[in-house]
């Protein structure tokens, strides 16, 4: 068993709970945070089918220049994660600090939009594990299915109304009335056979009319799965090491199997790699041209890809709970992005490679539900093969959503300790967990589940989280130059070249080009306005913490790690040109939006 010890706090980094003080334990070493971080490859299940329905045969590129876009950008991470031994909750927290002297306000959205980009990770990654649960269990039969056939010849006499075989010829040119009779007849038995859990809705509503919410099966498995992966990690982050190890090298030894199988077999179609242009239209496998709506289709790739190909910073949540976070912190981001940046090339090429664009397109891919059967036929498994794939696949996402709540609870305790969000947020159990974080967390995740049981809201959690996401993403990667301007004085365990430094920052307007061509890519033309608005629910929340619970004051321990006392700021060396950095960006952004087209 692990030693545990227990954090040195700050003054003001505890969370008390009556006259006891408790906080994190100090209980992994940086493979503990590996293996929780080995949650992130399975992240491609997420949006592999709409990146390859919206970018056709450039996916693969897409996959491979966001992996290696996202592996450059943690070399700045991990220099600032090592400023804080004693902090939590990830680069946005440390990034945070970097910007706090020049706004009180820009710092918690950096926390906050962080915590809104991983957070709903619960609800996609159960919204897809429901899925695979129903297809295994309850599944729905395909139009050439035995009991399909046999359903169609038994009612092969009955008369069909005339209206419904005028509409079907109206919508299939060429075809004659004995086809329009078949057609509706095959319709009509997968209608028929179709297990009635998977048409059952308690509810449904729209909300605010941005999405529709649905309390249906879906809803309902992915939300007892939450319970149990909080039951989880309501032990504490070492436990939740032990299960993600065990989860993460069957998953992703797995995983690594089948991507590199399909090449040993020659089963690749170089083909699949020919007449590299975007699709004339999303979701279309007609080949297009380098147009502006083109070009808007792959930035839409690029942006949708980011939410997984740059999550693994997440390694670095957990400093605060390393037994060596000097030693620790840097090799736990580079190992885990190390392995992203193979798992991420790797298993978009051979998917790609065997299925085409037009085996993308299926619409089980696309929706993420039959990625397992589609890997199980790319090996030439059989359907032992494929109810083993099934299970690792929905092992898979289980350990996406435990790395998520992981990372977002500590993301939240940590901001609460800081100052920048409600206090009650820094409650820790008596096993090191942050769990009134992990609550909300989960509460939070059952109104997301119910907009991500529809295939449409689906997209447009992702699109808005993503928004999130590429904002605190701009911020903390300025805010890598902003620290070595302010902060020259405070030890790097591990310092990036300059080079790097300036390169990423760079890379943090590409984003910005990403966000602003890409959110209106995902069926919603209003997803960045919607992300930009929940993004200024932080003010409200940061103004009553700081100004009302706070009287204006930042806890003791918020920026201790740089050396300043408490009720200074420290000094702006960088002057104007944080202000410069966000005009600038905001100005790509807006830019961007207004000049790229969707074709």
């Amino acid at each position: 068993m692990m030693q545990e010890t227990v954090v040195p706090a700050p003054t003001g980094g505890g969370a008390t709970v009556g006259s006891e003080e408790r906080q994190l334990i100090r209980s992994i070493d940086w493979t503990g945070a590996f293996w929780i971080a080995s949650g992130i490859p399975a992240a491609f299940l997420f949006s592999i089918g709409g990146i390859a329905g919206t970018t056709g045969k450039l996916a693969f590129l897409v996959w491979m220049i966001s992996i290696t876009m996202g592996f450059f950008q943690s070399f700045t991470y991990a220099e600032i994660a090592g400023m804080f031994a004693n902090k939590s909750g990830g680069a946005s927290v440390y990034g945070a600090t970097a910007w706090i002297r020049y706004s009180k306000l820009v710092a918690p959205l950096s926390v906050w939009c962080n915590w809104f980009a991983w957070s709903p990770v619960l609800s996609l990654g159960c919204a897809i594990a429901a899925a695979y649960l129903l297809n295994a269990f309850a599944p729905i039969p395909s139009v050439d299915s035995s009991v399909v056939k046999e359903w169609v010849s038994a009612h092969a006499g009955t008369a069909i109304d005339a209206q419904r075989i005028t509409e079907w010829l109206a919508a299939n040119a060429g075809k004659t009335a004995i086809d329009a009779q078949q057609a509706l007849l095959q319709s009509d038995a997968v209608a028929a056979l179709t297990p009635a859990i998977r048409t059952w809705e308690l509810a449904s509503f729209d909300i605010l009319g941005l999405a529709s919410a649905h309390l249906n099966a879906t809803f309902f498995i992915g939300a007892a799965l939450m319970l149990i992966i909080f039951a989880i990690q309501h032990r504490g982050v070492a436990a939740t090491a032990g299960v993600q190890k065990l989860i993460g090298m069957v998953v992703i030894g797995t995983i690594a199997v089948v991507g590199v199988t399909p090449i040993l077999m020659g089963k690749i179609d170089w083909s699949n790699f020919a007449n590299l242009v975007p699709p004339a239209a999303p979701y279309s496998a007609e080949p297009g041209a380098w147009s502006n709506g083109g070009w808007t289709l792959f930035l839409g790739g690029l942006f949708i890809a980011a939410w997984s190909t740059y999550a693994f910073e997440n390694a670095v949540c957990y400093t605060s709970e390393l037994k060596d976070p000097k030693r620790d912190t840097f090799k736990a981001i580079f190992y885990s992005g190390l392995l992203c940046l193979v798992m991420f090339s790797l298993v978009p090429f051979t998917f790609q490679g065997v299925l085409g664009v037009q085996g993308m397109l299926d619409p089980s891919i696309l929706d993420g539900s039959g990625v397992g059967a589609a890997l199980a036929g790319m090996v030439g498994g059989g359907p032992v093969v494929l109810s083993l794939l099934v299970g690792l696949m929905i092992l898979a996402v289980v350990l996406n959503i435990m790395t998520a709540m992981a990372g977002s609870s500590r993301t939240l305790y940590q901001g609460s300790v800081d100052g920048w969000l409600p206090k009650y947020l820094s409650h820790v159990n008596e096993n090191g967990a942050p769990t009134r974080a992990m609550w909300t967390d989960l509460v939070f995740n059952l109104g997301l589940l119910a907009l991500a049981s529809d295939p449409a809201g689906y997209f447009f959690v992702l699109a808005v989280a993503n928004v999130g996401y590429i904002i605190f993403n701009f911020l903390n990667l300025n805010a890598g130059w902003i620290h070595r301007i302010d902060s020259p004085h405070v030890e790097r365990p591990w310092r990036a070249p300059t080079f790097l430094i300036g390169f990423n920052t760079l890379l943090a307007f590409v984003n910005c080009v990403l966000l602003g061509a890409g959110a209106k890519v995902w069926g919603y033309s209003n997803a960045l306005w919607v992300g930009f608005g929940f993004a200024a629910l932080i003010i409200p929340v940061f103004i009553f913490r700081h100004y009302v619970q706070d009287k204006g004051q930042l806890p003791a321990c918020a920026l201790i790690d740089l050396g300043v006392a408490q009720g200074s700021l420290g000094e702006r060396r960088a002057g104007i040109l944080p202000y410069v950095a966000l005009i600038a960006g905001v100005a790509v952004v807006l830019v961007s939006n207004e000049f790229f087209q969707l074709p």
